[in-house]
């Protein structure tokens, strides 16, 4: 009975209080995040369980082995086909449909552009990359958000979309339209790994960051499917305002809580962003 407790058990972390980041969109015309961000002094409560092993990468529905086979298929590809185009040998390929091997990182981007698969299944890792405003950008094109159609050009590399929210996230400064982008993202992406999102999220204190971004993206895309991500996001949700930006003067601070959005007030946040707002999506 004690192990099966002490398999159960839940693993504290204690969270610190972080200022207040952001400001008013009509201060600022390169900057505007809409996004808050709350943090309070207390403990959150993470189950071990569901977090992603590190040394077994995680992969989405259409990456597991049992799927392979199927996406091999829809291609209309037998095994030797498909293992000359990936660049394996048959016996390794046979492997990775039955479960035997996991694919590289580097072969589940081939695995991707060749069976056509969503980025969803690329690798996610628990390590954050330095980022700058133009990767993000960059990242937001290579994943379809029309807004950035633009920036979009050959040879662009695809990210996670789970792995991206987390990097935008956790950015003190996120340019405007990029950080109108995270709702698309979820939208779009609805099937990306919520599983290894949401404790990463919890650790690093951005549940209501993310939450608010998957309450924008249900409400406007009809997504109800969202709603089990939006409740265990909840669960944790962060006392403290707080925001996503710059720090705010009292006058900024009064007006945003003047005018944030409803969305915005339900997870404690300073922004003025609704699912009207959302072009894309």
């Amino acid at each position: 009975m004690q192990t099966r407790n002490s398999q159960k058990s839940q693993t504290k972390k204690t969270t610190r209080p972080i200022e207040c980041r952001q400001f008013m969109p009509k201060l600022c015309p390169k900057f505007c995040c809409r996004f808050g961000r709350a943090s309070v002094s207390g403990t959150t409560i993470i189950r071990s369980g569901h977090l992603t092993d590190i040394t077994g990468l995680c992969y989405k529905a259409t990456m597991k082995s049992e799927h392979l086979k199927q996406a091999r298929l829809r291609r209309g590809y037998s095994q030797e086909q498909a293992a000359t185009l990936l660049g394996v040998t048959q016996a390794y390929f046979s492997m990775l449909e039955t479960g035997r091997r996991k694919p590289s990182a580097r072969l589940a981007r081939n695995l991707m552009r060749t069976y056509g698969l969503p980025p969803t299944v690329l690798p996610v890792s628990d390590g954050l990359k330095n980022v700058t405003p133009d990767s993000l950008a960059q990242e937001l094109a290579s994943l379809g958000y029309p807004g950035f159609a633009h920036l979009r050009r050959s040879g662009l590399r695809k990210v996670n979309p789970a792995e991206y929210l987390l990097s935008a996230l956790t950015q003190r400064d996120v340019e405007a339209r990029v950080a109108e982008g995270l709702p698309w993202v979820v939208a779009r992406y609805p099937d990306m790994d919520f599983d290894w999102l949401v404790p990463q999220a919890r650790m690093k204190n951005l549940q209501n960051r993310l939450g608010f971004a998957v309450t924008l993206a249900r409400l406007a895309g009809g997504n109800d499917s969202l709603r089990q991500p939006e409740q265990a996001l909840a669960e944790s949700k962060l006392a403290k305002e707080d925001s996503f930006c710059k720090d705010l003067n009292e006058p900024e601070r009064r007006w945003l809580r003047e005018h944030s959005s409803e969305q915005a007030r339900q997870w404690n946040l300073l922004s003025d962003l609704r699912p009207d707002m959302l072009r894309y999506v």
